[in-house]
This record gives structure tokens, sequence and C-alpha cells, in this order.
């Protein structure tokens, strides 16, 4: 007897099952269909899920003692500020138990639920030709990309992950080495000492992206910042020294 369900749509529903309990299954094939009803999944489980999903979380902020703003502590977070957060964290966690391991390791780097159904949507809707476009523009993004003077750590890697979440997203990854020297070499001068400390270490082979990114913010954090503090006090000095000179 024939059968119309079509090879990829069997293997679709053979893979998860038609629950209402858990979400749709996705193997990489039939986007369109595993989208829509992920759609309706979440709607159902808390429209307030989809709409997180839709709209970008802002991660909560204040304004520290300098007038800049950086992240609140969680401790800090109000409590309409807790419940984005949590539903935030609810849709990664249904959309990460909904996709297998080659899908997971395109979105591994996304820090909203948004980045995610974004950078699968990304993915599987682009045609081949947009595809190509995308990853050669990427690729070059990659190449030119740089650490810009006065940049913290924190904003040069967010800038970082942008480019390599889409180049992952574009099946173009990188291993864990490739990306640790390329931030190295991205550094501004101020940085010479510190990259050539770390690319000189015997263990040098084993450090991963993320423990780099600890390394380079604790090294600003004790250092960059001391020498920013030293700089200052050393400007004032001279400054008042001018000063006084003048009234003498």
């Amino acid at each position: 007897m024939a059968n119309n369900t079509g090879p990829n749509i069997m293997a679709f529903t053979l893979t998860e099952g038609q629950s209402n309990n858990r979400p749709p299954y996705f193997n990489g094939s039939n986007y369109s269909y595993w989208k829509e009803r992920m759609r309706i999944f979440m709607q159902s489980i808390d429209y307030n899920i989809w709409k997180i999903i839709l709209n970008e979380l802002d991660v909560p902020t204040k304004k520290n003692f300098d007038g800049e703003v950086v992240a609140k502590e969680d401790n800090e977070w109000t409590e309409e500020e807790k419940k984005k957060v949590e539903l935030n964290a609810k849709a990664i966690n249904l959309m990460h138990c909904a996709i297998n391991f080659e899908e997971y390791r395109k979105v591994s780097r996304c820090k909203t639920a948004k980045e995610i159904w974004d950078m699968l949507r990304l993915t599987h809707e682009c045609t081949n030709q947009v595809r190509e476009t995308r990853i050669d523009m990427l690729m070059k993004e990659y190449e030119m990309f740089n650490m810009k003077e006065e940049e913290s750590i924190d904003q040069m890697f967010e800038r970082f992950s942008i480019i390599i979440n889409n180049m992952d997203a574009m099946g173009k990854s990188s291993f864990e080495e490739t990306l640790v020297r390329k931030i190295l070499r991205s550094l501004t001068k101020k940085w010479e000492v510190k990259s050539t400390a770390i690319s000189e270490r015997n263990d040098f082979i084993k450090i991963t992206y993320d423990e780099l990114r600890s390394k380079l913010l604790a090294y600003e954090t004790t250092h960059m910042s001391q020498k920013k503090m030293t700089k200052e006090k050393c400007s004032t000095e001279i400054k008042n020294d001018s000063q006084i000179r003048r009234i003498c």
C-alpha cells in the first residue's frame, strides 16, 4: 500500500511521536513544518514564552557611580525583570529540548531565546545564493575583526560572538584553538604583553575560547584598571603642579 507521507515527514513523526507534553523535535529536515508546530506548542504552554521569543530580552541594567550603564546583580532585579529572565530561560530550555545535536551546535553560543529562534530561521530559510553571499560577508567581518581602542574585553567578545554565532549557523564553525588565536591577534597594542605571555605558555593549545575570555577579564580587572587609575592620578598631579607653578 502506498504511503503519501513522504520519507522526511515520516522520519520526523517517528522521531518525536506527536506528544502534547514535549516540544516537536527538529532533526534538520522540514523546518517550516517544525517552526509552525513549535510556535503553536509554545503558545499553548504560555503565550508569554512566545512573546519573549519575538521580542529581544533586555538584560537588567543600572547606572554605576561613574554614570556608566552596567548589568545588575541578580539580587537587584525587580520582580518584572525576574519574570522576563525566567521566561527567557524556559524558552531556551524548550528549544534545546526540541533540536538535535547538530542543530544545537549552531545555536550553542546564543544567549537569548530570540537569538536561537532567529539563528535557526536564518540557517534554514536562506536560499543558496543568499547563504553564500552571507557567508562571504561573515568571513570578511571575521578576517577584519580587531579590538577597538578603549574597548573593554566584554564589549570586544560581544561583537566577536555575533560574528561567530552567525558563522556557526551557516555551517562555518571554527575550532577553539582558531578562535583563541584570532582573539589574541585582534587585541590592541596595550594587550601585547599579556597576549605574548598566553601564546608562549606550554598549555596554550588547550585553552578554550571561554577560558581565554576569563583570563583576559581577570587581567583587565587586576592590571588594566590599576594602570588606568595610576595614569589618571599622575595626570591630576601634573595638572595640580602646573597650576601651583603658575600661581608662584
